[in-house]
C-alpha cells in the first residue's frame, strides 16, 4: 500500500476575533469616529432605498446594508493616499474610504455638527448614484462605477469581479513608489470562481504585491448560494494555493475586521503581500432594490431575522453603551443626525410638488455632452513637431524593420523612466519572441516585467497602472487572438474608463500585438485585430506600414493619455526599409493618413502589409492608382481630409484589407466613405478582403483564406472595368 504523507502549509490562514482589550486599545474617540460613518452609510443607503421607491433611482440600486459595519472597519486603518477599488455593490466601500479622507479626526460626539466636507461628499456621492451632474463623474458612472480620486477610490465596477486586476495595478504602482503604501479591493463571493480573480491572486503574489483582496461573503451569488457555487465555502482557502496569507473575520463585528486589517497592513506595509481578508457579511435585502431576499423565495425569514439580529451597527452601540462610552441617547441621536444628513442632501437634488417627488430639472446632465470624453483631445501632445520621412532631415539607412522597433524601445526606456514593459517572454529569448524587446531587459529588468500566460489578469493590471497615472505601461500581447481572453479588460475597463468616469481619468496605455496571417498558426493565431478594435471609441489605433512611421507614431503613441493599440505585421519585422539612424526622438501625429502613391483611375485605402502589396501591384502591372497608407485606424483618428481629397480626384474607391471579412475592419470605412463622399462617388466602394473563415493551418487553405497580390490584382483589375 503506497504511503501517504501529510504536505505542510507554508502560509497563515487564521480567523481573528477581537477582544475588549481591542475596543480599549482602539479608544472611545476612534470607536466614536467609526460609529459616525457606520450611522451616516446606514442612513445615506435607507435615504436611497426611498428615493428608489419613489422611481428615482435610475437602473439597479445595491444596497450595501449588513456589509456597512465591516467596511467601516477595514478602511479606518487605510490612509487617503492608500487607494481602494470595488464591485458593483460599492455604496459603503466608496462612502467609508470618503469620510475617511474628509471626516473630522478624533470625534468626540457627533453634535449635529458634520462639517461641509462632510455634508458635500453625502451630497455628491447620492447624486452620483442618482445620474446628475453634481456627482463626481458627472452623472456618467450611477450606483455602479463610483470614483474619487482626491480620497483614493479608483473606480468602483460593474462586472462582477472586473475591477480585481485593476487593484494590482494600482498595488504595481503603490510597490514601485516604495513609500508603504498599500490597495484594497473589494469583491465578493460570486467573484472568486471567477478566472481574472484568480489569474489577479498569482500575479499579485509572484510581484508580492501590497493589495488586499478584501472579500465579502455573503452567502450568495444573487440568489445562488455558496454551497452551490462551490465545494469549498470558506472563501479565504482561495489564497492558500497561491501562497497568500488569508485572514478570516466576522464582519457583522467591525473591531475584529479592524484588528484583521491591521494584521493586513503589517504584512502588506512591510513588503510582504498579498493578503486575503475574507469577512462573513449578509445582505440584508434583495440583490437590487430594497425588497427582502425572502420575497423571491430563496432565503427564509427566520434566516434573515438570525442575521438582521446581528447588526453590526448595533453591535457596536450595545458595545459602546457596556463600556460606559456612550448612552442609548446618545446613539438615538447619531442615527437621528445622519438621517437628517442624507435626508438634506435628498432634499437637494429633488422637489416635491402636488405631493409628487422628481428630479431637479437643472441638474441632468446635458444631452449635447454625452459623447463627451470618449477619448482625450490630444493637447499632451501639441507641444510636438512632427515630421514626415520626405523632410526628415537625419540619416537613413536600410534596417530590418524589428530592429528599429526594439532600437525605439530602448531610446524611450533611455528618455522615460514611467515607461515598463509587460507580458510573456518578454524578458528572454533576445527580446521576447520577436525581438521587439531587445536590450531592455539587460539595463533595465525592473522595467521589464515577464507574466504568466494571464492575458486577462495581466492586461487588467497594466490597465491599473495607467488608471493611477504615474507610470505607462507597454502591453506585449504575443498573438491579437489572446485579445479575446482578456477582452473584458480591454473593452469593458480599459477602453470605457475615461468616458464612464466623466473624463475624471486618464488611460495611457500602449498594447503592442501582430497579425500573423500566412504564418501557420492557424484560427487562433491569424487575427487581425483593427476591426475588433474599431468598435470601442476609447481605443486609438495605429497599424505603421515602414519603421519610419512605425517609431514616430509609436513615440506619439506613448505620451498620448487614451490606450493605444499599435498593429505590427510578421511580415514585416524582416523587411529591410529606410529607418533613422541618428535621431529617434521624431513624431507623427496620430489621425494622419499618407498618400504613399499618387494615381488617378482609383483610391485605395489600406494599411499595415498591404500597403506596399498594393504598390507591387501597381507598379508590376502599370496601374494609375492612388494608395492612401491610413496608418490610423480608430474612427475618430481616420484622416478625412487626406482621403476626401483622393476621392473628390479620382470618384472610385477600394478599401483594401488582408483578413478575413467576418471581423474586418473595412465595413467601418465603406460606411464612412459613402456617406461622407456618396455625391462624389461614381461607382459603388469596392472591397478587397479574406475568405468567411479564419485562415487554417493547412497552407493551400490557408493562402485561400486571405489576401494576396493575385487577389489585389483581381480587385483593381475590376475596378477598372468599372470604369468601362
Amino acid at each position: 500500500m503506497a504511503k501517504a504523507t501529510n504536505i505542510p502549509i507554508d502560509v497563515k490562514w487564521l480567523q481573528i476575533t477581537a477582544t475588549d482589550a481591542d475596543w480599549k486599545k482602539i479608544g472611545k474617540p476612534e470607536c466614536i469616529k467609526m460609529l459616525t460613518h457606520l450611522h451616516i452609510i446606514r442612513a445615506f443607503e435607507e435615504t436611497l432605498s426611498g428615493l428608489n421607491n419613489n422611481g428615482l433611482i435610475h437602473g439597479p440600486l445595491h444596497l450595501s446594508i449588513g456589509h456597512d459595519g465591516a467596511v467601516v472597519g477595514a478602511m479606518s486603518e487605510l490612509g487617503t493616499d492608500d487607494l481602494v477599488n470595488g464591485s458593483h455593490r460599492g455604496h459603503h466601500v466608496f462612502l467609508a474610504k470618503a469620510l475617511n479622507h474628509v471626516h473630522e479626526q478624533n470625534v468626540e460626539s457627533s453634535a449635529g455638527k458634520f462639517s461641509p466636507a462632510v455634508k458635500d461628499t453625502v451630497y455628491r456621492t447620492m447624486a452620483e448614484i442618482m445620474g446628475l451632474q453634481p456627482g463626481y463623474s458627472g452623472g456618467r458612472g450611477g450606483s455602479m462605477h463610483l470614483r474619487w480620486k482626491e480620497a483614493g477610490v479608483i473606480g468602483t465596477n460593474a462586472i462582477v469581479g472586473g475591477g480585481v486586476p485593476t487593484a494590482a495595478g494600482a498595488a504595481w504602482s503603490q510597490q514601485r513608489d516604495s513609500k508603504g503604501k498599500v490597495v484594497l479591493t473589494a469583491f465578493g463571493d460570486g467573484s472568486c470562481h471567477i478566472g481574472n480573480v484568480l489569474e489577479t491572486f498569482n500575479l499579485a503574489a509572484l510581484y508580492d504585491l501590497p493589495l488586499c483582496f478584501y472579500i465579502e461573503n455573503n452567502g450568495y451569488a444573487v440568489s445562488t448560494t455558496v454551497a452551490e457555487q462551490a465545494r469549498e465555502t470558506r472563501m479565504s482557502a482561495r489564497g492558500i494555493g497561491f501562497g497568500i496569507p488569508s485572514f478570516k473575520v466576522d464582519g457583522m463585528d467591525p473591531i475584529s475586521v479592524r484588528m484583521a486589517m491591521q494584521k493586513v497592513n503589517e504584512l502588506l506595509r512591510n513588503g510582504q503581500g498579498p493578503a486575503v481578508l475574507e469577512v462573513d457579511v449578509y445582505r440584508f435585502y434583495h440583490h437590487s432594490g430594497g425588497v427582502k431576499g425572502s420575497a423571491f423565495g430563496y432565503r427564509e425569514k427566520e434566516e434573515e431575522q438570525e442575521w438582521i439580529a446581528r447588526d453590526p451597527l448595533r453591535f457596536m452601540e450595545a458595545k459602546m453603551i457596556n463600556l460606559g462610552w456612550l448612552s442609548q441617547e446618545d446613539c438615538d441621536a447619531m442615527g437621528a443626525e445622519a438621517a437628517e444628513l442624507t435626508a438634506n442632501a435628498a432634499a437637494r437634488l429633488t422637489v416635491t410638488s402636488n405631493g409628487t417627488r422628481t428630479i431637479r430639472e437643472e441638474l441632468w446632465p446635458d444631452p449635447n455632452t454625452c459623447d463627451d470624453s470618449l477619448r482625450s483631445n490630444l493637447e499632451e501632445l501639441e507641444h510636438l513637431d512632427y515630421v514626415e520621412q520626405e523632410h526628415f532631415t537625419g540619416t537613413l539607412a536600410p534596417t530590418k524593420f524589428i530592429a528599429a522597433i526594439a532600437k525605439n524601445m530602448v531610446r524611450r526606456f533611455d528618455t522615460d523612466e514611467r515607461l515598463f514593459v509587460l507580458g510573456e517572454d518578454v524578458h528572454k529569448l533576445i527580446g521576447g519572441t520577436n525581438g521587439a524587446t531587445k536590450g531592455i531587459p539587460e539595463r533595465w529588468p525592473d522595467r521589464c516585467v515577464p507574466t504568466p500566460i494571464a492575458e486577462h489578469g495581466f492586461v487588467g493590471l497594466a490597465g491599473g497602472v495607467a488608471v493611477t497615472g504615474k507610470y505607462r505601461p507597454v502591453v506585449e500581447l504575443m498573438y491579437p487572438d489572446f485579445g479575446l481572453v482578456a477582452a473584458d479588460q480591454l473593452f469593458n475597463q480599459i477602453a470605457k474608463a475615461r468616458h464612464m468616469f466623466g473624463g475624471t481619468i486618464n488611460m495611457p496605455l500602449v498594447l503592442r500585438t501582430k497579425v500573423a496571417i500566412g504564418t501557420g498558426y492557424g484560427s487562433q493565431h491569424s487575427m487581425d485585430p483593427a476591426g475588433l478594435f474599431s468598435m470601442w471609441p476609447g481605443w486609438r489605433i495605429v497599424a505603421p506600414s515602414n519603421p519610419f512611421d512605425y517609431v514616430g507614431l509609436m513615440n506619439s503613441a506613448l505620451l498620448c493619455e487614451d490606450p493605444v493599440l499599435v498593429i505590427e505585421s510578421v511580415e514585416l519585422y524582416n523587411k529591410v526599409m529606410p529607418a533613422a539612424v541618428d535621431n529617434d526622438d521624431y513624431f507623427i501625429a496620430l489621425g494622419t493618413a499618407k498618400v504613399v502613391r499618387e494615381g488617378a483611375k482609383f483610391t485605395v485605402l489600406t494599411y499595415l502589409n498591404m500597403v506596399g502589396r498594393a504598390m507591387d501591384v501597381c507598379e508590376e502591372h502599370g496601374i494609375d492608382a492612388e494608395i492612401i497608407d491610413l496608418r490610423s485606424l480608430d474612427r475618430a483618428g481616420l484622416d478625412w481630409d487626406t482621403i476626401g481629397a483622393s476621392i473628390e480626384k479620382t470618384n472610385h474607391v477600394i478599401v483594401l484589407e488582408q483578413g478575413c471579412v467576418t471581423n474586418s475592419y473595412g465595413g467601418l470605412v465603406v460606411e464612412e466613405v459613402q456617406k461622407r463622399y456618396f455625391d462624389h462617388l461614381d461607382h459603388p466602394v469596392r472591397r478587397i478582403h479574406g475568405g468567411e473563415a479564419s485562415p487554417v493551418v493547412s497552407k493551400p487553405l490557408e493562402r485561400a483564406a486571405f489576401v494576396g497580390a493575385e487577389e489585389i490584382l483581381t480587385g483593381f483589375e475590376q475596378a477598372i472595368a468599372d470604369q468601362g
